[in-house]
């Protein structure tokens, strides 16, 4: 008859399981069992051959295991003078898992609302291992056990983050916290050089963003009047879309003109809110429209009446104020293409035209001034009046 075949299996904790798999610090127990040799005095072999220690020991035990431990281990068993076959060799593998480590994608913990992160539980060391992931906090275990999560953020994902891997019974420890802070959709600042325009020089636009280094790519725009909605639609310039570099040269510039700019960054690519509008102005008197004023000057007095009229082939028009504020509004009482301002101190700014057709006047820096009034007391007693 052929002699029993020995098999080696592994009791961690006193209970079998299928898995090979233990971890750093555990007990194991390597056991050899003689299927069909029950009743015989045997004594048992092992390789590696530190398993013989006891030697002919059944069962050997490892407790506080290392990855020294891992590897094959097989046995056989004698049986009077005669030999069974080595077992099947069963591999232990000792995961030594460090602390996980929760990383961003992209890797910046700055973010704006809107932009997506990708948010990974990631353990070294512990390949081979069928993990589970548990998440702080607890609102990202849903779907449960993922080792990564894609956020399209709100404000409301700022904060820490950390995750621990679950193996069997096995549990690491918790990451060290990774805070995630969200801002709000930035807004560019955009600045042109220089503001007043000698005709066909050139104007440099400079878009600033928040955290500069992030990668953004950047996109101009010229703004182009809109009086049926009452703003302004944007107009693409020439390679402006998706520049590196954050300012742009306009070269040639003969008339008054708007601006705008925005950034992006990622992929898919997101993007920031539109800037402010600014104004190039030019007092260029060839302009297709031009704006006059009356009375014809540039300084004028509080309460005094002035009109500013838009003239050019065009049927619609509004007047538009830059204030020494920064502030961008429209003449409020417009008559036809006539604006009517009854000055105070806050109508000082410069003034320009726009059509119904895009076109821009030439720009007027109007300046408004308190008129003094001087009262002189007498002293009746100083006067002669012999």
């Amino acid at each position: 008859t052929a002699p029993p075949e020995p098999t080696v299996t592994l009791q961690p904790s006193g209970t079998q399981i299928h898995s090979s798999v233990i971890y750093s610090g555990e007990t194991v127990t390597v056991r050899c069992e003689i299927q069909g040799g029950e009743g015989a005095q045997w004594t048992y072999e092992w390789r590696p051959h530190k398993a013989n220690t006891p030697p002919t020991s059944r069962e050997y035990t490892i407790s506080g295991a290392t990855k020294s431990d891992g590897g094959g281990y097989s046995c056989r068993g004698k049986r009077d003078s005669s030999w069974t076959e080595w077992s099947k060799s069963i591999t232990l593998t000792v995961l030594s898992p460090s602390k996980p480590t929760v990383t961003l994608q992209p890797s910046r913990t700055q973010i704006y609302s809107g932009e997506t992160v990708t948010v990974r539980c990631e353990i070294r060391g512990g390949e081979g291992a069928q993990w589970t992931y548990e998440w702080r906090p607890a609102r990202l275990n849903t779907p449960p056990t993922s080792s990564e999560y894609r956020i399209t953020v709100t404000e409301f994902d700022s904060g820490g983050y950390s995750c621990r891997g679950r193996a069997d019974r096995f549990f690491t420890e918790w990451s060290d916290i990774i805070t995630l802070t969200v801002s709000y959709k930035p807004r560019p600042v955009l600045t042109v050089s220089p503001s007043w325009l000698s005709p066909g020089a050139s104007v440099t636009l400079n878009c600033q963003v928040e955290h500069p280094s992030a990668g953004w790519s950047f996109y101009w725009y010229k703004a182009v009047p809109d009086l049926s909605e009452k703003s302004s639609s944007y107009e693409l310039l020439p390679d402006g879309s998706g520049t590196a570099q954050d300012s742009y040269i306009i070269h040639g510039q003969t008339h008054t003109a708007g601006y705008v700019c925005r950034a992006g960054r990622g992929d898919p690519e997101y993007h920031t809110d539109h800037s402010q509008p600014k104004f190039v102005w030019s007092a260029d008197v060839h302009s297709a429209a031009s704006l006059t004023v009356s009375p014809d000057r540039v300084q004028h007095f509080t309460s005094d009446s002035v009109s500013l009229t838009c003239e050019g082939n065009f049927t619609e028009w509004r007047v538009r104020k830059f204030s020494e504020d920064g502030r961008l509004s429209d003449c409020r009482r417009m008559t036809g293409s006539t604006c009517n301002i009854y000055t105070s101190k806050s109508d000082t700014g410069v003034y320009w035209c726009e059509s119904g057709s895009g076109e821009f006047s030439s720009a007027v820096n109007i300046t408004v001034q308190s008129m003094l009034l001087y009262i002189y007391f007498l002293d009746l007693n100083d006067l002669d009046v012999t």
